[in-house]
C-alpha cells in the first residue's frame, strides 16, 4: 500500500519585524549624565551649589548654550533651580540616572500636547477677559506686568511675574470651568515656562507681548486680545527641546 504522505514540506520562516530605530542620546542628555555624576561624586545635596556655568561649560568642553539646555532640563524635573545671584542650586536628592533620563524624554514627548492645550485654553481666556474684566481684574494684570518688569530689571528670568500675569488673565475671564482646566495643567505649563524664559531674549519679548495683551483687554477688544495671546503662546512655545526633536526627525 502506497503512502499518500509526501516529502516533508519545509516550514516557511516568517520574517521578524525590523528593530526600531536607535535613539541617539542628545548632547544635553549626555551633559545631564555628566552633571549628575558630578553631583554624586562631590556629595552635593539640597541647597548646595554647582560651580559657575562658565566653569562647568569649560570643564565639560561644551558651549554655554548646550549647558544651559541641560540645566533647564534638570530644573524642569526638580533636580536643580537657577537662582539670580546664587547660580545653580541642587534642590533635591539626585534621582537614579536612568529614571531621570526617562522622565526627561517623557516630558519632551508630551510637550507638543501641552502646548496645544495651553494655546486653546489661554486664547479663549484672553478673549473672555477682554469681554468680562473689571477694574480690579485690570489692576491685578497691571501688577503682574509690573512684577515681571522688576524681576527682569534685577536680572531674573521673570518666572513669578509671568505666572502671575497668566493667572490674572485667567481670573479676569470669570470662567470657573476654564480656570479649573488651567489648574489641571498648571504643573505642565510651569515646565514650558521655565524652558521658554531660560532662552536669551525671551523674557523681554514675553514682557512686551504681555503688555500688548493687557492693552487689548483694557480697551475691551476680544479679537485683539485673543490674537495677541495666540501669537504669544506660539512664540514662547518655541523651545530648544522641540527644535532638537524636529532636527532628529528629518535627519
Amino acid at each position: 500500500m502506497t503512502s499518500s504522505i509526501g516529502p516533508p514540506v519545509p516550514e516557511r520562516s516568517v520574517p521578524s519585524p525590523a528593530p526600531g530605530r536607535l535613539r541617539r542620546p542628545r548632547l544635553y542628555e549626555q551633559i545631564v549624565e555628566q552633571l549628575l555624576g558630578h553631583i554624586q561624586d562631590a556629595g552635593l545635596g539640597p541647597g548646595d551649589r554647582l560651580p559657575p556655568e562658565r566653569e562647568l561649560a569649560q570643564s565639560l568642553g561644551v558651549s554655554r548654550a548646550s549647558l544651559a539646555q541641560a540645566l533647564v532640563a534638570l530644573e524642569v524635573v526638580g533636580q536643580v533651580t537657577v537662582r539670580h545671584g546664587e547660580g545653580v542650586v541642587v534642590t533635591g536628592d539626585v534621582a537614579p540616572e536612568r529614571a531621570l533620563l526617562d522622565a526627561l524624554r517623557d516630558h519632551r514627548d508630551t510637550l507638543p500636547a501641552v502646548i496645544d492645550a495651553r494655546s486653546a485654553l489661554e486664547t479663549k481666556l484672553a478673549q473672555l477677559a477682554a469681554e468680562r474684566r473689571t477694574e480690579e481684574d485690570l489692576a491685578a494684570i497691571d501688577a503682574a506686568v509690573d512684577l515681571m518688569e522688576r524681576q527682569l530689571t534685577a536680572g531674573e528670568r521673570g518666572l513669578e511675574g509671568d505666572r502671575a500675569f497668566h493667572e490674572a488673565v485667567t481670573a479676569a475671564a470669570h470662567s470657573p470651568v476654564l480656570a479649573r482646566l488651567m489648574t489641571e495643567i498648571s504643573a505642565l505649563i510651569l515646565e514650558t515656562r521655565i524652558e521658554s524664559l531660560s532662552q536669551p531674549g525671551r523674557p523681554q519679548n514675553s514682557l512686551a507681548m504681555h503688555r500688548e495683551i493687557t492693552e487689548a483687554i483694557r480697551r475691551q477688544d476680544p479679537v485683539a486680545a485673543a490674537t495677541a495671546m495666540s501669537h504669544h503662546i506660539t512664540v514662547v512655545s518655541d523651545v530648544a527641546l522641540l527644535r532638537d526633536q524636529d532636527e532628529e526627525a528629518v535627519s
